[in-house]
């Protein structure tokens, strides 16, 4: 087809679109960098303000600071109120400044982009069909995980999620033995362990990096009732009776979450519970079109989900959208288990599977 016979508004159209990923790659530096150096947190709740201030407030050179704040109002983040003057709404606050206390906070999950070297190692995956454990990812990637799934652990674990399970609140209250897998940093672990100080955890992450970041986090809180473990879940002894067993977030990750399933199988207790928690998907690629964040959560799948899914030679590669109900129920049952129940707990990024002998 020749030059003239494209459509050229639908070219432009189409360029459009291309080169807002670009601005999205660019204000996600913005994002970071406002998180990284507190400025939305000096801006939370100030009211109109201006470069100068926060510059000296933060002891900051004004000048980037100043077109920092043209690109956040740019990119309707903050508000332009007048020349020179700008204010971080309680709603924008809510989402980029307030960690401690909102489950809409989004600012941790930027990471400031990708190193080079990173991204060599992504696209020689494509080449070699082995991926990069999230240990090679670096600890940024744990660090960052940590941000991003940590204030809905926070704020909702002992309060939504484990009191809409069956007894299981009951027994973390009498004292009862908690399993982590796929640990991570030990957000979760460690508001449980600090929720219930009679019950007994453990962590295991084969991220050394994670599984640090862990420990130094159990020992800031002045936890005693918690313990890390730098090892698989395949490493997992059997026997060991666990009366919870937590998978949040990281079944979807592993290369072989079948062998996961059978560890968990074989350490659970029979009167046990064992709680997943992963991404929303329905398994039907048009029908989890409707989210329009779908594309968002295939980039995370291949740079960094998928990639440590595919880590091993004889991997299953499920992906950040792999495990779907359907997915989780074959899995779930041909470990040995028996019954699964699906539970939207108004997480709209994640289903969470309560799961029994």
């Amino acid at each position: 087809m020749s030059q003239t016979e494209i459509d050229q508004d639908a070219v432009k159209m189409f360029g459009f679109s291309v080169w807002s990923y670009k601005m999205g790659e660019q204000v996600s530096l913005l994002i970071h960098l406002g998180d990284r150096l507190g400025l939305y947190k000096a801006m939370q709740g100030r009211g109109p303000t201006t470069s100068d201030e926060l510059a000296a407030d933060l002891e900051l050179h004004e000048r980037f600071v100043r077109e920092w704040l043209m690109g956040q109002a740019a990119a309707r983040l903050i508000d332009r109120v007048d020349e020179g003057v700008f204010e971080l709404t309680d709603v924008q606050a809510q989402v980029l400044a307030n960690e401690e206390s909102s489950i809409d906070f989004a600012a941790g999950a930027f990471r400031g982009g990708f190193s080079p070297e990173l991204l060599d190692a992504v696209a020689e995956s494509f080449s070699t069909g082995i991926g990069i454990t999230y240990e090679q990812q670096g600890p940024a990637a744990a660090a960052g995980l940590a941000r991003m799934t940590g204030v809905r652990s926070r704020l909702e674990l002992t309060t939504v999620t484990l009191p809409g399970l069956d007894g299981v609140v009951e027994k973390l209250e009498a004292g009862a033995r908690v399993l982590d897998v796929g640990c991570g940093a030990g957000v979760t672990l460690t508001e449980l362990a600090q929720a219930y100080p009679n019950t007994t955890c453990v962590g295991y992450d084969p991220s050394e990096s994670a599984v640090r970041l862990g420990a130094e986090r159990a020992a800031e809180m002045g936890l005693s009732n918690v313990e890390f473990v730098a090892a698989g879940a395949e490493d997992l002894p059997a026997g060991e009776d666990f009366d919870l067993v937590l998978c949040f977030d990281c079944l979807h990750d592993m290369p072989r979450p079948d062998k996961a399933a059978t560890a968990i199988r074989n350490t659970i207790a029979d009167d046990g519970t064992w709680l997943i928690k992963d991404i929303r998907s329905s398994g039907d690629f048009e029908q989890d079109k409707r989210n329009p964040l779908l594309a968002l959560f295939y980039g995370f799948s291949v740079a960094s989900c998928l990639q440590s899914a595919m880590s091993e030679p004889d991997a299953m590669g499920l992906g950040t959208l792999g495990l779907h109900p359907a997915a989780a129920e074959e899995l779930v049952k041909t470990a040995g288990f028996t019954r699964i129940e699906t539970h939207d707990f108004n997480d709209a990024a994640n289903l969470y599977y309560e799961v029994r002998v």
